[in-house]
C-alpha cells in the first residue's frame, strides 16, 4: 500500500500536487513563472538609459567652466562638460565606424562562401539530371 503525501506537505517539499487535485485550504498557491517579453526588456533598457542620461546631465552641470577650444584652425569657447562629452561621442563614433566596417567585411566573406557552396552543390547535382 503506497501513500501519497498531503498537498500541503508536497508544497512544502517543493513538489506540485498531481493534476486534477486541489491544494489543501492552508496551502500556499502554486508559483507562476512569467516569460520575459521584448516589451519588458525595452522597459529595462529605457530605465538604464534614463539613469545614464541623468548622470551625464549631472556631469555637464558640475563641469560648467568655460574653456577655449581649438581644432584645425577653428576656435571657440565651450563648457568643459560639453567639450568632454563631445570628445567621448567622437571616440565612440570612431569605434562604431571601425566595428561596422569589420562586420560588413565579414558579411561579404560569408556571402562569398555561401555562393561558392551553393555552386558546388549545384555542380554535383547536375550530372544526375537527365538531358532532355
Amino acid at each position: 500500500m503506497t501513500t501519497e503525501p498531503e498537498p500541503a506537505a508536497a508544497a512544502a517539499a517543493g513538489t506540485q500536487p498531481a493534476a486534477g487535485t486541489q491544494p489543501a485550504a492552508g496551502a500556499p498557491p502554486p508559483h507562476h513563472r512569467l516569460k520575459r517579453t521584448r516589451a519588458g526588456g525595452i522597459w529595462v533598457a529605457v530605465a538604464c538609459f534614463a539613469v545614464i542620461l541623468l548622470l551625464l546631465l549631472i556631469f555637464i552641470l558640475q563641469n560648467s567652466a568655460t574653456v577655449s577650444i581649438s581644432y584645425l584652425g577653428a576656435h571657440g569657447r565651450l563648457s568643459l562638460g560639453v567639450a568632454l562629452l563631445l570628445a567621448a561621442v567622437a571616440g565612440v563614433l570612431l569605434a562604431v565606424l571601425a566595428g561596422a566596417t569589420r562586420i560588413a567585411q565579414l558579411r561579404a566573406t560569408a556571402r562569398r562562401h555561401r555562393r561558392a557552396d551553393a555552386r558546388r552543390v549545384t555542380a554535383t547535382r547536375a550530372p544526375d539530371v537527365p538531358a532532355g
